[in-house]
C-alpha cells in the first residue's frame, strides 16, 4: 500500500469542467472561471492523432485531472492487464495532477458491461477492492482517488456503510478519495438517508476531488422519487447547497463540474464552473 497520507494537492481548489472537444478552442480563449480539467483515461489510449494531441496543448496550460472509467475495481476478477497498461502510459506522459476511478464493478467472464455496478460492502468485497487498488497503484505509480457510487438500491448483505467502507479502503491502501456531491443527493433520495449526515460522516480529509453533475427526476413502480445520475443537465440547487455545506466542513477543495450527455455550449458550462468558484470564495470567505 502507499502511504496514507494524503498526497492528492496538486489540483488548485478551484473549479474546473469535464473537458470536451467541442469546446477546445473557447477553453484555450476564454476560459472564464475554468481553472482545470477532467478527461476520461479511455478516450486518451491511443497512440497519436487530434485528440491527443489537443490534450498535450491544454496540458501546458492547465492542471489535468484523468479520471478512469472502465477499470471494474469492484470487480471479482482481476484487472485487465492491458488496460492497465494503456492507462500506465497515458498518466506517465502527461503526468496528470490526479487520477481517479469509481467504486463500481462493471466486468464479468471477459464481458465489459457499460454500466458502474454497485457491490455489497461486506468483508470480502473490501479486501478485493482494497487488493485491486494496491495493484492499480503499484503499476501506475501514484495514488488513486476512489469516487462514491451513485446508488438506486441497496443489498441486505452489506455490513459496512459506505462512508466506513471508503475509509477503511483509505486506511488499508492509502488511496485518496473523490467525494460526488451529486451521487450523494441521489443515493439519499433513492435510498431515503440524510445527505447531510452522509457528509457528516465521510473522511473529508482524505478528499482531494469534489464533483458536480446533474440528474433526472423519475418515480419508481411505487411511486416513489428515484433520481438518475445522468450528467446531462444543470446542477440543481439542494446539490449546490449541499457542496456548500460540504466545503464549510472540508475547506476548500478542487470542485469539477460534470456535464457528459447533451453537453450544452461553452458560455452554459463555464456559467456552472462560475457558480462553483463563487461557493469557493464565498465559503473561503
Amino acid at each position: 500500500m502507499l502511504d496514507a497520507a494524503p498526497r492528492h494537492n496538486r489540483l488548485p481548489a478551484k473549479a474546473g469542467v469535464g473537458y470536451k472537444p467541442q469546446h477546445f478552442g473557447q477553453i484555450c480563449d476564454t476560459p472564464g472561471a475554468v481553472g482545470w480539467l477532467e478527461i476520461h483515461a479511455e478516450n486518451y489510449m491511443g497512440d497519436g492523432g487530434r485528440p491527443l494531441a489537443q490534450l498535450r496543448h491544454l496540458a501546458e496550460r492547465f492542471p489535468i485531472s484523468v479520471h478512469g472509467v472502465g477499470l471494474s475495481i469492484g470487480g471479482d476478477e482481476d484487472l485487465d492487464p492491458d488496460h492497465l497498461a494503456r492507462l500506465k502510459h497515458l498518466v506517465d506522459w502527461l503526468n496528470p495532477a490526479s487520477f481517479s476511478e469509481h467504486l463500481a464493478w462493471s466486468t464479468h467472464d471477459s464481458q465489459f458491461l457499460n454500466d458502474l455496478l454497485p457491490l455489497p460492502y461486506t468483508n470480502t468485497t473490501l479486501s478485493r477492492v482494497a487488493d485491486h487498488i494496491d495493484h492499480l497503484q503499484d503499476v501506475i505509480g501514484r495514488q488513486m482517488l476512489l469516487e462514491n457510487p451513485s446508488s438506486y438500491l441497496a443489498f441486505d448483505e452489506s455490513t459496512w456503510s459506505e462512508p466506513d467502507f471508503l475509509r477503511e479502503i483509505v486506511r488499508r491502501t492509502g488511496c485518496g478519495l473523490l467525494l460526488d456531491i451529486n451521487n450523494v443527493f441521489v443515493s439519499a433520495t433513492n435510498l431515503d438517508f440524510s445527505p447531510l449526515g452522509y457528509i457528516d460522516a465521510f473522511d473529508l480529509d482524505q478528499v482531494g476531488e469534489l464533483h458536480l453533475g446533474g440528474h433526472d427526476e423519475d418515480t419508481d413502480d411505487h411511486g416513489h422519487p428515484l433520481l438518475i445520475d445522468s450528467h446531462g443537465r444543470a446542477v440543481v440547487d439542494p446539490v449546490w447547497t449541499l457542496l456548500e455545506y460540504t466545503l464549510e466542513r472540508s475547506g476548500p477543495k478542487p470542485v469539477l463540474v460534470e456535464w457528459d450527455t447533451d453537453v450544452p455550449a461553452w458560455t452554459v458550462l463555464e456559467a456552472e464552473a462560475a457558480r462553483a468558484r463563487d461557493t469557493l470564495l464565498r465559503v473561503a470567505a
